[in-house]
C-alpha cells in the first residue's frame, strides 16, 4: 500500500509538472516569434531588409488581402535556402501543427492552379508568399509581422513577449477539393466545411429557418482588405435556442478555427468566447445545405466573427476567416 501511495504521489507530481511546463510553453509564443524573426532578419541583405521591414505604425500593416496581387514584403522567391528555412520557422511560430500544414498546403495549391489554368489566369506561384516585419522584434515595444499571399493572410502583434493580436486570420483554398491529378481528393479546409454542414443538418426545420440568412449565398466574405471586421449585428440562430448536442457541434466548428493557432492564442480566443457566453453566439447559413452547391456561413458572438464562403468555381473555392469584433491588428474599436 505504501508503494502504491508513493507511486500515486510521483505520478501526480509528474502531471503537475507537465501542466506547469505546458503553461509556460504556451506563454512563450510571443517570445518564440521574436527569436524566429530576429534569426530571419539577421540573414537579410540591406536590399532585402528594405523590402521586409516597416515601422510598426506604417499604414502597410493594415493593408491585408487574400487575392493574387502585388504585395509589400520579402517573397519566398527572393530568399536563399537558409532564409527560407528561417522564414518558415517564423511562420511555424504563429501556427499550431495542423495550422502550419494548412498554410503550407495552401501555398502548394498554387502549383495545382498553374497546371489547371496553363497560364490563362493570374500568376500562380507557390513562392509568391511574403514575410513582412513591422517594428523591432523583442523588447517592451509593440511589433508585428505578417505572412501573406494568395489565400493566406496571418497578422500578429506582440508586446512584452505576448501575442496581443492574431487577426485577421484568413485561410482559403482553390481548389477546395482537388478533383483531378496526382493530388486528387485533397481537401485542405475540410473540417471548416464539414463540421458546419453537420451542425446545419442537426437542426430541426424551424431552427434551420432561423439560421438561414439568405436563400442564395453571397459571392464573398465581408470586409476583405478592411482594417476591422464588419460591424453589423449578428444574424441567424442563437446558441441559446440549440439543444446540448447542437451547442457542442457549434463549439466544434469554432474550435476548428482556434485549433489552427498556437495554444496561447487558441486559449485566449476560446476563453473570450466563454466569458462573453456561448448563448450570445449565432450561427447563420446561406444557400443550400449541400457541399456541391454554393454556400456560406457566419458564426458571430460579442468578441469574434467567423465567415466562410464556398461559392466560386462551382462551389470548389473556399474563403474563411476569424476576426476580432473588439478590434483587429490590436487596434481597439473605441480608438478607431
Amino acid at each position: 500500500m505504501r508503494e502504491l501511495r508513493l507511486s500515486l504521489v510521483v505520478a501526480s507530481s509528474v502531471i503537475v509538472g507537465l501542466a506547469v511546463w505546458a503553461g509556460a510553453h504556451m506563454e512563450r509564443t510571443g517570445s518564440r516569434m521574436a527569436v524566429a524573426a530576429d534569426r530571419f532578419l539577421d540573414t537579410l541583405s540591406t536590399a532585402q531588409a528594405a523590402k521586409a521591414v516597416y515601422p510598426f505604425d506604417a499604414p502597410e500593416r493594415l493593408n491585408w488581402h487574400f487575392i493574387p496581387r502585388g504585395r509589400k514584403g520579402l517573397p519566398i522567391k527572393e530568399m536563399s535556402s537558409e532564409q527560407r528555412a528561417l522564414a518558415f520557422g517564423l511562420v511555424q511560430s504563429g501556427l499550431a501543427g495542423e495550422g502550419f500544414l494548412k498554410a503550407t498546403t495552401i501555398m502548394s495549391l498554387e502549383q495545382v492552379l498553374r497546371d489547371l489554368e496553363k497560364g490563362s489566369g493570374p500568376t500562380r506561384d507557390p513562392e509568391l508568399y511574403y514575410l513582412t516585419i513591422f517594428g523591432k522584434p523583442g523588447g517592451a515595444e509593440r511589433w508585428g509581422w505578417r505572412v501573406e499571399g494568395h489565400h493566406l493572410s496571418l497578422n500578429f502583434v506582440v508586446e512584452n513577449g505576448k501575442v496581443v493580436s492574431a487577426t485577421p486570420a484568413f485561410f482559403g483554398a482553390n481548389q477546395a477539393e482537388v478533383r483531378q491529378g496526382p493530388r486528387q481528393g485533397l481537401r485542405t479546409l475540410a473540417e471548416r466545411e464539414d463540421r458546419a454542414l453537420r451542425l446545419l443538418q442537426a437542426l430541426d426545420s424551424e431552427q434551420q429557418k432561423q439560421a438561414q440568412f439568405a436563400a442564395k449565398a453571397p459571392a464573398e466574405i465581408r470586409g476583405a482588405n478592411e482594417p476591422q471586421a464588419p460591424a453589423e449585428a449578428a444574424v441567424g440562430l442563437a446558441a441559446s435556442s440549440m439543444n446540448k448536442d447542437q451547442r457542442a457541434m457549434l463549439q466544434a466548428v469554432i474550435d476548428t478555427y482556434a485549433e489552427d493557432m498556437p495554444g496561447e492564442i487558441a486559449d485566449t480566443w476560446l476563453a473570450d468566447v466563454r466569458t462573453a457566453g456561448l448563448d450570445h453566439v449565432r450561427f447563420a447559413w446561406a444557400g443550400p445545405g449541400d457541399r456541391s452547391q454554393p454556400h456560406a456561413y457566419r458564426i458571430q458572438g460579442p468578441t469574434f466573427v467567423i465567415e466562410f464562403n464556398n461559392t466560386q468555381n462551382g462551389a470548389n473555392h473556399i474563403h474563411s476567416i476569424w476576426r476580432n469584433m473588439l478590434g483587429d491588428f490590436a487596434i481597439p474599436l473605441a480608438a478607431k
